[in-house]
Parts: structure tokens; C-alpha cells; sequence
């Protein structure tokens, strides 16, 4: 015989939970983020806390690791949900790579010039697009200004520059869901990430 719940005499229903979180929840947790699972522990995208606890609420996730902080409605209290793990398993298709973007190259190259090592302010393209470069990930590198500058539209050969590494596209379960978003250390058990590494 399953217990009433506590506060509720024998043969009472317990309070009934209502998925839709309160105001005072929603406004708690509007600005914090939840990694989602699969129900194959397979990381599928970040989600807003209060998506994440709306999903809890309605069984179609639990909490695998939460915060210290807690949400309070009317009737419970639940701690803000850090990475949630669906309960069933969905397919999702991925996209071929990670999209290309500013502040994407910048993270890859850790806001530094490839070029004279200094601050990068600027996307350089390696091979000009004048003379037929792409604008893709093995062809867009970070770069200063006055590299950029110097630089302009010719090549490398006729610099005499070299590049340390050859720019590549981002890859990894943390780019192709984060791209360049800075990434929670709690997440990182589950992203298959170092301590020491950052995405």
C-alpha cells in the first residue's frame, strides 16, 4: 500500500504537482542553465533551469546533479536541476559542424592573433577571399589588428609567415552543443571533458 504523503492523512491524495512552476520559480531561475541528457546519458543541448525543472516536474526527466540553491512554490521545493537526464529516449539529428561565427573563432584560438601571438580584435582570412579563400573553419583564423592590417590580401608566402597550426573545424560534444559558450565545470564529466580544459 503506497504511504499518503507527508502532512496528509491516510487514504488523502497528497498535494498534486502542477509542471508549471510558479512565478517566484520562474523568476528564480530564468537566468541559470541545465545541461539535458538522453536517456542514454548522451548529451543533447542546454536548456533554461526552469525548462529543466519544468520536465522534472512532469517526469519526463530527473535530476542527475543539482546546486545548492533551491526553488520554492506553493506546495515544494526543488533544487535548481544542473544536468537533467531525460526518461525516454529521443533521436535527435546533429548538424554537420559547428557553426562558423566571430566569437566562435576567437574561443578556438583563445582570443589570440595566430599570427604574432598578441590579442586578436579582428577574423583573418588565411588565403584572401580576393583571391578565391573561403570563409570556413580551416581557412578563418583570429588575428590583431596590425596583422591584419600588414597582412591584407596577400598570402603567407609572401610574408614569409607560417602558421603554428593549421586552423581547424572546432569538434567534440561540447562545441557541437555549446559552440562558444563557456561551459559550467559540472557539466564537464558528462561532455567527456578535462578539468584542465576548456571548450
Amino acid at each position: 500500500m503506497p504511504r499518503p504523503a507527508h502532512g496528509s492523512p491516510a487514504g488523502q491524495p497528497g498535494p498534486r504537482r502542477d509542471p508549471r512552476p510558479s512565478p517566484a520559480v520562474t523568476a528564480r531561475t530564468t537566468a541559470a542553465a541545465t545541461l539535458l541528457l538522453n536517456a542514454t546519458y548522451e548529451p543533447l543541448c542546454v536548456v533554461s533551469s526552469r525548462r529543466a525543472i519544468v520536465l522534472v516536474l512532469a517526469d519526463k526527466a530527473v535530476s542527475v546533479h543539482s546546486a545548492a540553491e533551491e526553488v520554492h512554490a506553493e506546495t515544494l521545493s526543488l533544487p535548481v536541476p544542473v544536468v537533467v537526464r531525460l526518461t525516454r529516449y529521443v533521436r535527435v539529428p546533429y548538424p554537420a559542424q559547428v557553426p562558423l561565427s566571430r566569437r566562435a573563432v576567437f574561443h578556438r584560438d583563445a582570443s589570440t592573433c595566430v599570427y604574432c601571438g598578441g590579442s586578436a580584435t579582428s577574423i583573418d582570412h588565411v588565403v584572401p577571399r580576393s583571391r578565391g579563400g573561403t570563409h570556413t573553419w580551416d581557412n578563418v583564423v583570429a588575428a590583431c589588428r596590425r596583422c591584419n592590417h600588414t597582412k591584407a590580401d596577400r598570402s603567407l608566402a609572401e610574408l614569409g609567415w607560417k602558421l603554428p597550426h593549421p586552423p581547424r573545424t572546432p569538434s567534440g560534444a561540447a562545441w557541437r552543443l555549446l559552440g562558444a559558450r563557456a561551459v559550467d565545470p559540472r557539466w564537464r564529466e558528462w561532455l567527456g571533458m578535462p578539468e584542465s580544459v576548456s571548450a
